[in-house]
Formats: structure tokens, C-alpha cells, sequence
């Protein structure tokens, strides 16, 4: 009982000494101290909220029948889904990428969007690109040619929506189908996507200023067309969503959303 009258005692003549010598302090300095201490704490509180609210988002789109239904069931259950048809309402769901599941250790869920292909559908994706990591944009590299121009289209639009360019989203043009003989590279369907997108672009140019339905342009004046010239990432990929090859789509969605 004496040791904590003594503890008591000390105590009292430390917080004493510090309200006297906090007397002595010029109130300027007081102000900038407390001023330093606040700007501190919200620093850290605004940096552990940004870590918090990181995406883990990644929007699967493209056009209808390029196989983006199959390739979300194999990122989840590492099946086809044998008589999947084509999408009218998006497909999402988070969890741990299937081929991560036997891994040992702390997984971050993703969260996975299947998007309709449709055109009637398509407003719905920008409901989910404010909250992307990244944008999976599918092809059919089996059938490519007599769709290119679509899928370009629908591409070029995705590129110079707003959301996509001021946040820098990276994208993925992820070419299925590729285990097929007669299927196109991925080398081949970016070249050929870059040069529809610079015919896309010199046509829209000439519009007049009054249509305002992309929010951006593309490229560099005077530039053919490359997807390097886009502000935000854009790279290619193979995968096979009937066989189960999609390696590169997971690295993707890795890279993006981190562990």
C-alpha cells in the first residue's frame, strides 16, 4: 500500500513538472506541434484505408461466345461447367482461385465478374470498372477475323471510357481458344486490333465534336495506332478455357491483386 502511495506521489509530481514546463512553451510552438500530431495521425489513418480498400476486382468482358463463363468457372472450380450458354445477367462471385486452394499459408480472395457480351448488356459493365483491378478483355482467336472489327469497336470504346484511362486500369486482351490448330496468335490479333482501332480512330475523329460518347481519344496524332500509346497497360495472352490452360489469366489476376 505505501509502495503505490509512493507511485502515486511521483507520478503526480511528473505530470506537475510536465503542465510546467508546457507553460513555458510560446503558444506558436504548441500550435505547430499539435498541428504536426494531427496531420500525422490522419496520414496514417488515410494510408491504412487506402491499403484496406485495395481492389481485388477483375471484370471478365468481351465479346458474346468467346468463352468468358467457361474460364470464370475454371478460375473458381477448376471445371467447364459442360453447357454453359451465353450470359444475359453477369456471373460474379469472390473466392480463391482454384488453382490456389491446396496452397499453404494466408490467400486473398478475388473478386471475378463475368459480363455479358451482348450489346444490350454491355452498359452493365460500368457498374463494376470503378471498383476493377484489372479488365480481362476475351477473343475468340478461333474466330477472330469476321469479328475483329466488333471486337475492336467494343475495345476502343472500353480504352477511352473515363473510368478505365483516369484510373489507369491495366488490361488483358486474353485470346482463348488457342489449343485449336486453325486458332490465330496472339501476336496476329493484336496487330490486327491495332490497326482496326486506327481506323476506328480516324473515323470517329471526323465526327463532329457535338458526339462526346467516348470520354478520351487513343494514340498519338500523326501516329499509327499501338496499344503502348494507351495510358494504362495493355498486353496480351493465350489461354484455353475448354482444356483448363489458362496460367497467364492467373498470373494476371495475381499480379493485380495482391496477396
Amino acid at each position: 500500500m505505501e509502495e503505490l502511495e509512493q507511485w502515486k506521489e511521483q507520478l503526480s509530481h511528473l505530470s506537475h513538472l510536465a503542465m510546467d514546463r508546457l507553460r513555458e512553451v510560446p503558444p506558436n510552438q504548441l500550435y505547430v506541434a499539435a498541428a504536426i500530431a494531427i496531420f500525422t495521425t490522419l496520414l496514417l489513418l488515410s494510408v491504412r484505408l487506402l491499403k484496406r480498400s485495395k481492389s481485388s476486382t477483375v471484370v471478365l468482358t468481351g465479346l458474346s461466345g468467346s468463352g468468358k463463363t467457361v474460364l470464370f468457372y475454371q478460375l473458381r472450380d477448376g471445371s467447364t461447367h459442360e453447357g454453359t450458354v451465353t450470359s444475359m445477367e453477369p456471373n460474379e462471385d469472390t473466392f480463391i482461385l482454384h488453382n490456389e486452394e491446396t496452397r499453404k499459408g494466408k490467400i486473398k480472395p478475388v473478386h471475378i465478374v463475368d459480363v455479358p457480351g451482348h450489346s444490350r448488356l454491355r452498359p452493365k459493365l460500368d457498374e463494376y470498372l470503378p471498383q476493377a483491378a484489372g479488365i480481362v478483355f476475351v477473343v475468340d482467336a478461333l474466330d477472330f477475323l469476321p469479328n475483329c472489327r466488333a471486337a475492336s469497336e467494343y475495345l476502343y470504346d472500353l480504352l477511352t471510357k473515363g473510368s478505365v484511362v483516369r484510373k489507369k486500369i491495366p488490361v488483358l486482351i486474353l485470346c482463348n481458344k488457342t489449343d485449336k490448330v486453325t486458332a490465330h496468335t496472339k501476336e496476329f490479333i493484336r496487330r490486327q486490333m491495332e490497326k482496326e482501332i486506327d481506323k476506328l480512330r480516324a473515323s470517329r475523329s471526323a465526327i463532329s465534336d457535338a458526339d462526346i460518347a467516348n470520354e478520351f481519344t487513343l494514340g498519338v496524332p500523326d501516329e499509327p495506332f499501338s496499344f503502348t500509346q494507351c495510358s494504362n497497360k495493355v498486353t496480351a495472352a493465350d489461354a484455353s478455357g475448354l482444356t483448363g490452360e489458362i496460367s497467364q489469366l492467373e498470373e494476371f489476376i495475381r499480379e493485380h491483386v495482391k496477396q
